[in-house]
């Protein structure tokens, strides 16, 4: 099936297209990772960094694709984006001028884009310059001062507004969601060398050749797992009654609403993540002693990253609220699953659930179908994304945990099953294309049963 599906999708210019240039943009992503960033020693942070490897460092470098441990221009990653984009959805509920430009199509789509990339540079820009002071105190930089301040700053922007261009670009020319695609390539770039690392500490002694076996069987349980829930769907019955079209009488028919157990994706971990790593990434850079004014900037960062740093009680159940949180506003905030709006579409085309009266009644027992639903996958996907990591770090193998564990694992699974839920979805259209363009050649003119069979098949 995999196989003709490759066939098929290389049979369709547009697709190849669209497959070529996602290819080739990361590509370019992954050159840029180790392009450094200017006056910085590249060896002493390298050993400041290792010696805090054991902290979300790990995360912060999945989420750069390795960039940070390079410190290249690409090491703020996509996270300033992904923290602006969530600030942005969370005001469209409550700021009434945002809330209407949601209603305004796409006018008012691009009006919020361009709010998202301006506050995206303008986080970064922040970002950077914290960076460089703290980098700066710890030591690392050949000729701190001002210029230092101003290059950082404007470098790691450049990089970050570089790579929210390209995800859009991914969007519009490419093939999949661009800011997932970036996240996941850079996931599955670091999984071999993380694979290496962990088989050279069992081969050191490091680590225990039966807790390599328990990480391993773990590691190929937990994406057993996430493929099967993720294919799961909950299926609502609808009922069309016999209706006249055309000349023809159509007969009754049953269909299914489709409803995905995980319908948020992956979007929840990846807002939780970034609001996690947010923190930790002025902590590791920003020294305890750093002060503005008469207030110790460096001392509260540390407070506060201590805190949000696994394997801590804290950390994880703030990470799974927020999972949660961001599972119900995901769902809440897609237009695709408003039950009300569902509802009214059933009832114009003449459908209704089996023993549900159309209109308010189906509305409400949508809404039932997909709290429940949002619920277990919200749960589904806090168990994902801690279990296996808190496994891992009991085990030792630190690095195993952030590029194979829960969280990174759902993000490649995701993004693969969306990526090739769309290739399918451009094969089933072009075939369905050249099935209408053969059509009509086929319907002969002096019969009238086969005319409305013409006009049949174009509706």
């Amino acid at each position: 099936m995999i196989g003709g599906g490759i066939r098929d999708a290389a049979k369709i210019p547009e697709l190849r297209k669209r497959i070529g240039f996602t290819i080739l943009v990361l590509i370019i992503y992954r050159l840029g990772v180790f392009v450094p960033t200017p006056g910085i020693d590249g060896a002493r942070l390298s050993r400041i960094l290792t010696e805090t490897s054991t902290s979300l460092f790990g995360m912060l470098n999945m989420f750069s694709g390795g960039a940070l441990e390079n410190f290249s221009i690409f090491t703020l990653g996509i996270t300033p984006y992904i923290s602006v984009s969530i600030i942005i959805q969370l005001l469209s509920s409550t700021v009434k001028s945002l809330a209407e430009l949601k209603e305004q199509g796409e006018q008012g789509r691009r009006v919020i884009t361009r709010y998202t990339r301006i506050g995206t540079i303008a986080l970064a820009f922040v970002q950077g310059y914290m960076i460089s002071l703290g980098l700066e105190s710890k030591g690392v930089v050949h000729d701190p001062g001002l210029l230092f301040r101003i290059i950082t700053p404007i470098t790691l922007t450049a990089g970050t507004a570089f790579l929210m261009w390209i995800g859009e670009q991914i969007n519009e020319r490419g093939i999949g969601n661009g800011i997932s695609v970036l996240i996941m390539a850079g996931i599955v770039a670091r999984m071999p060398t993380t694979l290496v690392e962990t088989l050279n500490m069992m081969s050191t002694g490091e680590l225990a050749k039966g807790a390599m076996l328990i990480i391993l069987f773990f590691a190929f349980a937990t994406v057993a797992f996430i493929v099967f829930v993720e294919r799961c769907q909950r299926r609502v019955p609808v009922q069309y009654p016999r209706r006249v079209v055309g000349r023809r009488m159509t007969q009754a028919q049953t269909q299914h609403l489709p409803f995905r157990v995980n319908s948020a994706g992956v979007i929840p971990p990846i807002f939780a993540s970034a609001l996690l790593v947010f923190p930790v990434t002025l902590a590791q850079f920003v020294s305890k002693d750093f002060t503005i004014g008469n207030v110790s900037i460096g001392d509260i960062v540390s407070k506060i990253s201590l805190y949000l740093t696994p394997p801590s009680i804290s950390y994880y159940l703030v990470f799974a609220t927020l999972i949660i949180f961001f599972c119900f506003f995901w769902i809440a905030s897609m237009p695709d699953f408003n039950p009300s709006k569902i509802a009214e579409r059933l009832k114009s085309n003449g459908g209704f659930v089996p023993g549900i009266r159309p209109g308010k009644d189906t509305a409400d027992y949508l809404n039932g179908v997909l709290t429940r639903l949002t619920l277990w996958g919200s749960i589904y996907i806090c168990l994902v994304c801690i279990i296996p990591s808190v496994v891992y770090m009991e085990l030792g193998a630190q690095a195993f945990t952030y590029f194979f564990g829960g969280t990174a694992v759902l993000i490649v699974v995701g993004v693969t099953v969306d990526t090739a839920s769309q290739i399918e979805s451009f094969i089933v259209a072009r075939n369905y294309e050249g099935f209408m363009s053969k059509s009509p050649g086929k319907v002969r003119g002096g019969s009238r049963g086969s005319s409305v069979q013409g006009r049949l098949i174009q509706r």
